[in-house]
């Protein structure tokens, strides 16, 4: 499979020169193994704790696990054998925290993150790798966002049915590096293999079917606020059971929960948030769309290119290894704006509209965020699917999605 450039690799270079252990988190597929064993194949040598007997030798006899496997070595999927932590802290320290020795792979779930901060603490950086943004998929990687280069009116080059094949396919380096690729039968593999062997690792789900109908339902609501309570409901489960595997799919990147915009920071964790799926051709297979015209054209048009977008912004400063920080913005009144980007100390109002000829009423919500704020909101952005580029209003620019 030929290798795809990511933003992230200068960034987990310059960790390995930092820190004694770098751990690369994410969910499955999205690259994590390529990207280290692509940077440091001359350097570390490869472990994998995945098969049984080498997880069995890790957990049974930690010391003489790490003493035959000596830095520099990446150990890919640690979440296998969360106990190797405290060993792999013991060397570090004799080594006088001698840096780049250990490159760690793992889901990001919530025992591993646990284990790594009472072991590791400092002496790791953790940073994650989410499935391929639309810049690396058109292979610019270390492409800028649009506020540090200045949109500039114009129209961008694309075939705006390429663009929603694009969304269906998805950002998995897999289908993206081959593209005769059957999409529905990877996703639906994709799936099955996640549900099967990594959730059930994580928590406990007895009926897979039931599982499967939840997640379907689940990325239904894509794009809207998350009522549990309705959804369990209509599911016919119990609120903790529906609370319990939300948080498992969050702590493994497959979905990301968006909270309201508050100055406040308290009232952003208590009031309704909003869920996105991290892949949007997941979400396209979960709601049974094959065809790209159905997927634009139908009911889950508008979720699917919100999904794509919100997945756009968290993929780009993921890969620059920031924390990102998003957010949507709602009024008691119901004046919202899809998504506000806090980076670099300054917020960034971003509204999402299906409509290719985007106008100056697509930007009132904009400008009424940034008197909300008295000023303290940067300019903003109407991402939209077609080819134009045009400032609506003082505050405001629309911006093809192909140029974020």
């Amino acid at each position: 499979m030929a290798y795809i450039d990511r933003s992230l690799e200068p960034v987990v270079r310059k960790a390995a020169r930092e820190f004694p252990a770098v751990v690369l988190a994410g969910p499955g597929q999205s690259g994590k193994t390529t990207l280290l064993r692509h940077l440091f194949r001359e350097t570390h040598r490869y472990i994998s704790l995945e098969p049984p007997d080498v997880r069995a030798a890790a957990a049974d006899d930690p010391r003489s696990f790490l003493e035959l496997n000596p830095p520099p070595v990446i150990l890919d999927e640690v979440q296998y054998v969360p106990g190797l932590m405290p060993y792999i802290k013991e060397r570090i320290d004799k080594s006088m925290g001698k840096t780049g020795q250990y490159l760690l792979t793992g889901y990001r779930n919530l025992l591993l993150s646990e284990n790594i901060t009472e072991s590791l603490g400092r002496r790791a950086a953790i940073l994650q790798l989410l499935p391929l943004s639309y810049r690396e998929i058109a292979k610019t990687p270390q492409a800028n966002f649009p506020w540090e280069t200045g949109a500039r009116s114009g129209r961008h080059n694309f075939v705006f049915r390429d663009l929603w094949e694009s969304f269906l396919k998805g950002g998995y380096p897999e289908i993206a590096a081959n593209p005769k690729r059957d999409v529905a039968r990877w996703h639906a593999s994709y799936v099955q293999t996640y549900l099967e062997r990594d959730l059930r690792s994580l928590r406990q789900i007895g009926d897979l079917t039931l599982f499967h109908r939840f997640l379907r339902a689940l990325a239904a609501r894509s794009a809207q606020l998350l009522n549990i309570t309705d959804l369990a409901r209509d599911l016919g489960l119990a609120v903790n059971t529906v609370k319990a595997w939300i948080s498992v799919l969050e702590a493994t990147c497959q979905i990301f929960i968006l909270r309201p915009y508050f100055r406040d920071v308290g009232k952003r964790l208590v009031k309704t948030p909003k869920i996105y799926f991290a892949d949007v051709g997941t979400l396209c297979y979960l709601v049974g769309l094959k065809d790209a015209e159905h997927a634009m054209s139908g009911p889950m048009g508008s979720a699917i290119f919100k999904t794509a977008v919100v997945a756009e912004f968290m993929r780009r400063l993921s890969g620059r290894g920031e924390r990102p920080r998003l957010y949507f913005w709602r009024t008691s009144t119901g004046v919202e704006v899809d998504l506000i980007v806090e980076t670099a100390g300054k917020l960034f109002p971003i509204e999402i509209t299906m409509s290719a000829t985007p106008d100056r009423s697509m930007a009132r919500n904009i400008v009424s965020f940034r008197k909300d704020l008295y000023g303290q909101s940067e300019k903003g952005f109407v991402v939209h699917p077609g080819d134009v580029t045009l400032r609506l209003v003082p505050d405001a620019v629309a911006l093809p999605f192909a140029d974020l």
